[in-house]
């Protein structure tokens, strides 16, 4: 019987390779080339054309834009989930989506298997994985990297021109890249090496490096509601349009350029550079308005969720019961998160420039050096006795041990006072022998 095949396809060298692979290794396969768009450059016309005629019997273009930043990205700020306290998770939000409509379409076609380009080493293999067996446990996933003999890139690249087809990139320029509206991830080559510093000129698409950023600082003015962005510059902004015009605001800034080494699921460190302009303004933007808004011990706990809400993200667990009780914890500490915050940005830095909010927890009349009615200062005297009654306690124990030792010491020095002394033989004379 023949397989129908969905494949995650993009047209890059992994799945441009694929889908003559699949051709020649699944007799008789009818395979649909599905493209879902999360944002990323492409000329979709073009890629439904490649994908025909490289063995495709059918194309999908899915876009699912306006999905990625409401469903996906949106949690993640109100979270504020960063992996490794660097990485915006930008790949990692992007392949639960990508899989669940892969699912879609396989269910809509009534394939047998879907296809994906993840490499056996990545994350991304667990991530499309993990969402398949949630929405289609039974179906077959094809992962041709881990079957095929092929090992590098440079033998993707041979196999194209064995089959006489086009090489979609030049070898020096075969970094593994994944772009979407949220970040632009950079990966392979001389990246491979960590202690090689990136050369950010031939590297970077989004942005320009901190150095070539104007000498002159730039304004931004975020409005959220809830923890969500709605207003940039006073202008209301639909969320696809929103981050487009912060990425290209933060990426003519030098903002959001990341060179991190970090741990894969799998168990190997891999090293990357990434680009997230805009989303590193909104989360900026939105830790200064959560500090304003939440109380102490919601943003200390908040911070442990955020941390555990961003490994299951990373690990592709999506689709968890965990991930989604999470999430509802998150949104009900955003129902305060309403205002606007001003930034300003100049050569890769941002620095805070004000935030206002109607659920501010800032109190001028308690937090001023003047006096006002809202606080006593008498009242911090009780405060901090009962604050530091466990230190006194302890402080107090310790003067009492400290009175004590001395009798002990005088008791062993009288001990060893009455004791008879041990008669010491000298060193250059022999104790005589006994018979």
């Amino acid at each position: 019987m023949s397989e129908t095949i969905v494949l995650a396809y993009s047209g890059g060298l992994d799945t441009t390779v694929i889908l003559p692979w699949l051709k020649e290794n699944y007799r008789d396969c009818r395979i649909i080339a599905c493209c879902v768009d999360v944002g990323q450059v492409d000329d979709y016309e073009k890629i439904k054309k490649k994908a025909i005629a490289t063995g495709a019997d059918k194309v999908y273009v899915i876009d699912a834009r306006e999905e990625f930043v409401t469903d996906f990205i949106y949690p993640m700020v109100k979270a504020g989930a960063v992996y490794e306290s660097k990485y915006l998770l930008g790949t990692s939000a992007a392949r639960p989506l990508i899989a669940k409509k892969l699912v879609d379409i396989a269910l809509k076609e009534g394939a047998t298997a879907i296809s994906h380009g993840a490499t056996g080493k990545g994350n991304d293999q667990i991530r499309f994985e993990l969402t398949i067996k949630a929405f289609a446990p039974l179906i077959k996933i094809i992962s041709p990297w881990r079957i095929w003999d092929i090992k590098s890139r440079d033998e993707e690249m041979d196999y194209l021109r064995k089959h006489g087809l086009e090489v979609p990139m030049k070898k020096e320029q075969s970094y593994s890249r994944d772009q979407n509206l949220w970040h632009l991830s950079h990966e392979g080559l001389d990246l491979e090496n960590p202690a090689s510093e990136p050369d950010y000129n031939k590297l970077l698409q989004l942005s320009v490096t901190p150095e070539s950023a104007p000498d002159k600082a730039v304004y931004v003015n975020i409005e959220f509601e809830k923890g969500i962005p709605v207003k940039l510059n006073g202008k209301s902004a639909e969320p696809v349009a929103l981050i487009n015009k912060l990425n290209d605001i933060g990426g003519k800034n030098g903002i959001g350029i990341i060179d991190i080494v970090e741990n894969r699921v799998v168990g190997m460190k891999s090293r990357g550079v990434y680009e997230t302009p805009g989303g590193t303004i909104i989360y900026a933007a939105h830790r200064e308005l959560e500090n304003l808004c939440l109380d102490r011990q919601t943003v200390s706990f908040k911070a442990v969720a955020a941390q555990k809400l961003a490994e299951l993200i990373y690990s592709g667990e999506w689709y968890t019961p965990l991930r989604e009780a999470l999430s509802v914890f998150i949104d009900k500490t955003q129902e305060p998160v309403t205002g606007s915050v001003k930034l300003k940005l100049y050569k890769g830095n941002i620095v805070p420039a004000g935030s206002s909010s109607p659920y501010s927890l800032y109190n001028e009349e308690i937090a001023s050096f003047t006096t006002g009615g809202l606080y006593d200062h008498k009242d911090a005297q009780g405060f901090i006795n009962l604050l530091g009654l466990p230190m006194t306690v302890r402080a107090l124990m310790n003067k009492t041990l400290e009175k004590k030792a001395p009798a002990k010491n005088a008791s062993a020095k009288k001990t060893s006072a009455n004791k008879t002394p041990v008669k010491k033989t000298p060193a250059n004379k022999k104790p005589a022998n006994k018979k």
